[in-house]
């Protein structure tokens, strides 16, 4: 039996077509988005980019505050300083949890990093370098921590469009991400605990 594709819903698609745009940082943080420039610029209904972009904050992406438009949400050095002294302790379990383990969809999402085009938008490698995290994170099998983690995620994709500067050369990023996972899938509980200190310390105070 052929069950038919069911077509991607106009709110979804401007969702995701403003979703990307954040996350590669063409959209910059503190930017209003007026429903009515939104509605002219992708042909849509107004309603139609008033549904987009309640989704998008509800993921935390924007904010809106009573009669006023949406705004990119800004995330400053102090979030991010504020971000890994909660992330780590969350980390640190996960890492001497799974020491010594390989986590397959983990290198999945290595996998499609690595083989995302150079111009492919920085939205494409932040998605991936969420789901490598989440990967680990979930195979920990804790439901608490992987919902305490989850509610991190919008400031930790915010953050993540900072190391677009970070890192200019992409396949840094790919090799990094590889050591982090040997050294969790081959080391002992102390040293995956170092290889993922180490690895969250790098980059975000840029």
């Amino acid at each position: 039996m052929t069950v038919p594709l069911r077509p991607v819903s106009a709110v979804n698609a401007l969702a995701d077509a403003l979703r990307g745009r954040v996350l590669s940082g063409e959209i910059s943080p503190g930017t209003s988005l007026p429903e009515q420039e939104l509605s002219a610029l992708y042909g849509v209904a107004r309603p139609t980019v008033r549904e987009a972009l309640a989704v998008l904050v509800h993921e935390g992406l924007l904010r809106r505050e009573r009669h006023r438009s949406a705004q990119v949400v800004e995330v400053t050095v102090a979030d991010l300083d504020d971000l890994m002294f909660v992330r780590r302790p969350l980390e640190d379990l996960m890492a001497s949890t799974l020491a010594g383990r390989r986590v397959a969809e983990a290198d999945a999402a290595l996998g499609r990093m690595a083989a995302l085009p150079a111009e492919a938008p920085w939205s494409e490698m932040v998605a991936e370098h969420m789901a490598l995290h989440q990967a680990l994170v979930v195979a920990v099998g804790s439901p608490r921590l992987e919902r305490l983690y989850g509610s991190l995620a919008a400031e930790t994709r915010l953050g993540l469009v900072r190391l677009r500067a970070v890192y200019p050369d992409r396949e840094v990023l790919v090799a990094e991400h590889r050591e982090l996972l040997d050294a969790i899938g081959k080391g002992s509980p102390e040293e995956a605990r170092r290889a993922v200190a180490a690895h969250l310390d790098h980059g975000w105070g840029e």
